[in-house]
């Protein structure tokens, strides 16, 4: 059979910003790639850097960080299964010493599992320095899987990913229990400015965010998500530096949070599940690697330190998407006017 030659698919990439961005992450103006279809982005998300640059910055904080696989494993019956796990999950200094052959960067630092009837859905967290980690997790498991069948013989193979890692798809144990960069990002925009630039008031902006992003998605049925449109910067950051872009469909769960403090306008975008590296499959690319490098992540540092950067990037590049957005809707017919006159 003919190989097919490998081709590029274009699509437009624009940088966007400065972005003003605070925190122990990084404390700099930072300009963003975003690669989109859907061009009228950048000057949404170019009004949120903007505003950003007019206050004390986006303050970007990383709560957590860890990447799963889940392996599914076979027993007679629930009691044989559940000696078993109690077993496994008591050996965490052989399971790490199984790791380590895989990688010099996996680190096994937690377990959480699930009994089925006979089933063991055992979830496997590791730390995976500055790769994303879906290769190395796997190739973690790998390696984990002969020796606990060695171990325990009453165990039998079933698959090396169960679902309850769980990856690109929108479950609920990402967000209770960790897959990818936990950030938190958060700003605080005076009165003032948030009129003369968004062209809205902070009561307006807090009003819809309860009633759209938090009562329309319930009634919708959304899944641990509250928030008006993280996938489209998640894409367009995704696409630009190099990510597996599957992998928005977990991350844009996430909630948007808005208060009224003393007049002004506090907004926060939580994202527990921010899944990107700067290393590893994807990065290769020409483009990738001098977008990664302008972002100053292809730096000489401690393993995870330039990822957690690109991570601290990406949510605050989501946060000023998404103010943008809620300041848009909260006047009548301006949505639609701006994609009218920029895409047509």
């Amino acid at each position: 059979m003919k190989a097919h030659k490998i081709q590029q698919a274009p699509i437009p990439m624009r940088s966007v910003g400065p972005l003003k961005i605070s925190g122990p992450v990084l404390d700099e103006k930072v300009v963003v790639p975003l690669a989109t279809y859907e061009t009228p982005l950048w000057h949404s998300v170019g009004r949120g850097a903007r505003v950003s640059t007019l206050t004390d910055g986006i303050k970007a904080t990383i709560i957590d960080e860890r990447m799963t696989r889940s392996i599914l494993l076979e027993a007679n019956d629930a009691h044989e299964a559940l000696l078993a796990l109690q077993a496994i999950k008591g050996r965490r200094e052989d399971l790490q010493a199984v790791v380590a052959q895989s990688s010099r960067f996996a680190r096994l630092i937690d377990m959480h599992s699930q009994v089925v009837a006979n089933l063991i859905y055992l979830r496997l967290e590791f730390t995976t320095g500055d790769a994303s980690g879906h290769n190395m997790v796997t190739n973690a498991a790998d390696r984990l899987l002969p020796w606990i069948l060695n171990e325990y013989p009453q165990l039998r193979y079933s698959s090396i990913s169960g679902n309850y890692c769980s990856d690109k798809k929108a479950t609920a144990v990402n967000g209770i229990l960790g897959r990818g960069k936990y950030v938190v990002t958060e700003i605080t925009i005076p009165r003032d400015i948030c009129e003369r630039r968004l062209k809205t008031t902070p009561e307006k902006i807090v009003d819809l965010n309860i009633k759209k992003n938090l009562i329309g998605t319930m009634v919708a049925g959304g899944l641990r998500s509250a928030n008006a449109h993280y996938a489209n910067m998640l894409l367009a950051f995704y696409l630009a530096t190099g990510q597996d872009a599957a992998n928005i469909i977990e991350g844009s769960q996430g909630i948007v949070h808005a208060e009224v403090r003393a007049g002004d306008l506090y907004f926060s975008c939580t994202l527990p599940n921010l899944i990107m590296g700067t290393v590893g499959n994807g990065k290769g690319i020409d483009f990738v690697e001098d977008n990664l490098r302008e972002l100053g992540c292809k730096e000489e540092r401690e393993p995870g330190a330039n990822s957690r950067r690109l991570a601290a990037i990406c949510a605050a590049t989501v946060l000023c998407g998404e103010l943008s957005l809620l300041a848009a809707q909260t006047n009548p017919g301006e949505l639609m006017e701006a994609h009218i006159k920029l895409e047509r």
